[in-house]
């Protein structure tokens, strides 16, 4: 069968480039492995999937070109996309720092991406694998074990690794390798980290305790929540600076990171003096993290008891804590899949492939990875529509 289009993926940036494609008139067929279209869609956002973001820049995106995401943002951005949803009528609310929820299900989203590829005269193939791909006078074939299907343009949107439970897989890899694209050496992202044993041992009975802090590695810095788990460190804070993360790295940790420890215990030592030092403490930490980080000796004294040396450790224990993971709980829990097809072998305007006319790479497979937040979907919405201009 002959089609101008052929879009590997059901996803968010595959329906958004076959809706495009159809309004211009293209033949476009989508095929996709799963037996139901958007299924990432489906479960993310716990269920009402986080489908933008108020405020995106390139600066919210890690890839080995920053600079590659701008062309794709700035023609299709998050303002397009709303007013996408709200033509279907599709009730959505903000949550913090700009982040764009369904007010009742993902499968709003879902389902005005299908309304829309029907609109648009998208033919979706589901249950079909992939089984090969060649190329012969200027057209692709590719085969499946439903029957064969030729196009002018093969339009790659096949996700990451990530989540592997919902079909991730890396056929978007091994067709950029099968036509000689360099792809970026990939990792886990947005993903909790686990903790080696002897820091397990410690910190696992605080599994449960969320504490508002700043994490640090050499390359990026985040302020939010962080969740101890029985396996090691998790929490939105925890999950952002995971992307930036590599093996071996120690990460800094500020519990407190609002105001000055070391200065409010100096204050506290002459306002309350006879306080102890753990009342003073629990005013702003969880007595269970108090008793992990500190000696129960300690934590009883009184202010004034407390030597600056001590106020000091005490400071620094708590706003300066220095701990090097033992790695990542996997693709099996990350939400992204980080590095990826490289953008210097891609047009940033059409995400065309530079040595190979008619082929196409969006989404979460390329070397783009946005932070948590709806970025990763804005980025799916954005290189799936300029894609969907030109093939």
């Amino acid at each position: 069968m002959g089609v101008d289009v052929l879009v590997i993926g059901a996803g968010a940036s595959g329906l958004m480039c076959a809706i495009e494609a159809g309004k211009r008139g293209r033949r476009v067929v989508v095929v996709d492995h799963a037996n139901r279209a958007g299924k990432k869609i489906l479960m993310s956002g716990g269920g009402r999937c986080n489908f933008t973001n108020y405020s995106v820049a390139p600066e919210n995106f890690l890839s080995g070109n920053p600079h590659f995401c701008k062309s794709a943002l700035s023609r299709y951005t998050q303002w397009d996309f709303l007013a996408l949803v709200e033509k279907h009528g599709i009730a959505y609310h903000e949550r913090g720092h700009g982040q764009l929820f369904c007010n009742d299900s993902a499968k709003d989203i879902v389902t005005m991406l299908l309304a829309e590829c029907a609109d648009a005269n998208v033919t979706l193939r589901l249950d079909t694998k992939i089984t090969a791909i060649g190329r012969e006078n200027a057209r692709f074939v590719v085969s499946t074990d439903t029957g064969w299907l030729e196009c002018a343009s093969l339009v790659v949107a096949t996700g990451g690794l990530s989540i592997p439970k919902m079909g991730a897989s890396p056929l978007g890899y091994q067709i950029a390798q099968q036509f000689s694209l360099p792809v970026v050496a990939t990792r886990a992202g947005l993903v909790p980290l686990t903790l080696q044993s002897i820091d397990k041992d410690r910190f696992g009975p605080l599994s449960g305790i969320a504490v508002f802090s700043e994490v640090n590695t050499a390359r990026q810095v985040f302020r939010e929540n962080l969740l101890f788990t029985h396996r090691g460190l998790s929490g939105p804070v925890i999950l952002q600076i995971s992307s930036y993360w590599c093996p071996g790295d120690a990460v800094s940790i500020n519990l407190l990171p609002e105001f000055d420890l070391l200065e409010h215990l100096r204050s506290q030592c002459q306002k309350n003096a006879k306080s102890t030092l753990r009342t003073c403490l629990e005013r702003h930490l969880p007595r269970r993290l108090l008793a992990c980080f500190l000696p129960e000796a300690l934590l009883a004294q009184s202010l004034a008891d407390c030597s600056h040396v001590q106020l000091a450790s005490v400071a620094a224990q708590l706003q300066c804590w220095v701990i090097k993971p033992n790695g990542t709980e996997g693709y099996r829990t990350a939400e992204v899949t980080v590095g990826g097809v490289a953008c210097s072998a891609l047009s940033s305007k059409t995400l065309a492939a530079v040595n190979c006319p008619g082929l196409y790479f969006i989404g979460e497979v390329v070397d783009v990875t946005g932070w948590l937040g709806g970025y990763n979907f804005q980025w799916a919405w954005s290189s799936g529509w300029c894609a969907g201009q030109v093939v």
